[in-house]
C-alpha cells in the first residue's frame, strides 16, 4: 500500500514538473469513445459555478496534491470573474488514505448543500500530506453542521463509494496519469493551470465549440 501511495505521489509531482512549462499546448480534444454525458452530467456529482454556463469544466482533484490546491484558486477566480462557466467536481483520491476520507467528507457535506464550503476549506490548507485530523480540522471550521455530516457519512456510505469509484474509472478512460487534469469543454488539459491559462482554454472552448455547431 505505501508503494502504492508513493508511487501515485511520485507521478503527481513528476507530471506537473514535466508539462507545467507546456500549460496549454497540452490540451487536446476528449477521446471519441468517453461518454461525455456521464462525464458531464452524473447526477451525484457536485457542481458549483453557474449551472447553465456556456463552457463547463470538469475537475479531477485530490485534498493532498498542492498542484490542485494552487489550480483550485486560479479556477475559482475564474469562475467568479467570467461568470459563465460551470464547474464539475471530481473527486479522485489517488495519493493517500487522508485524500479518500477528505473526498468522502466533502461528498458526505453535499448532502446538507455545503460541498463547495468544504472543498474550498480543504484546497486552502498549504501542503501536502495533510492528516486526516487537520482535514477534519478545517471541515468544522467551515461552518457545516458536523452532526449532519456525521450521519450522512453513514447514510450515503455506498452512494459516495460509487460515485469515487466512477470519478477513478472515468479518469482511467480518459488516460488521466494524475491530478490535477481538467476538461474544458472538448478539450483535456492534465495539468495545473494559472489564471491566465484557464481563461485562455476556456476561450478555445468557447471557440471551437461555436465552429462545431
Amino acid at each position: 500500500m505505501k508503494s502504492n501511495v508513493l508511487f501515485a505521489l511520485v507521478v503527481c509531482l513528476v507530471l506537473v514538473a514535466a508539462i507545467a512549462p507546456l500549460r496549454r499546448a497540452v490540451a487536446t480534444e476528449q477521446p471519441v469513445a468517453v461518454d461525455s454525458a456521464a462525464v458531464f452530467n452524473d447526477p451525484a456529482a457536485p457542481v458549483t459555478g453557474n449551472p447553465k454556463g456556456d463552457v463547463t469544466i470538469v475537475e479531477f482533484s485530490d485534498y493532498n496534491c498542492p498542484f490542485c490546491k494552487q489550480a483550485a484558486a486560479a479556477l475559482d477566480k475564474l469562475v467568479k470573474s467570467d461568470g459563465k462557466i460551470r464547474v464539475v467536481h471530481k473527486d479522485w483520491p489517488v495519493l493517500t488514505d487522508a485524500s479518500a476520507y477528505g473526498a468522502r467528507l466533502a461528498l458526505a457535506a453535499g448532502y446538507q448543500g455545503k460541498y463547495a464550503a468544504v472543498h474550498a476549506a480543504l484546497m486552502q490548507i498549504p501542503g501536502m500530506r495533510i492528516s486526516k485530523d487537520r482535514m477534519l480540522e478545517a471541515v468544522k471550521a467551515s461552518g457545516v453542521d458536523m452532526d449532519r455530516l456525521e450521519s450522512d457519512l453513514k447514510v450515503h456510505a455506498k452512494e459516495i463509494a460509487a460515485l469515487l469509484e466512477r470519478n477513478s474509472e472515468q479518469a482511467e478512460t480518459l488516460g488521466l496519469q494524475g491530478t490535477p487534469a481538467f476538461l474544458v469543454g472538448p478539450y483535456i488539459v492534465p495539468s495545473a493551470l494559472g489564471y491566465d491559462d484557464f481563461k485562455q482554454v476556456v476561450a478555445d472552448a468557447r471557440t471551437k465549440m461555436k465552429g462545431d455547431k
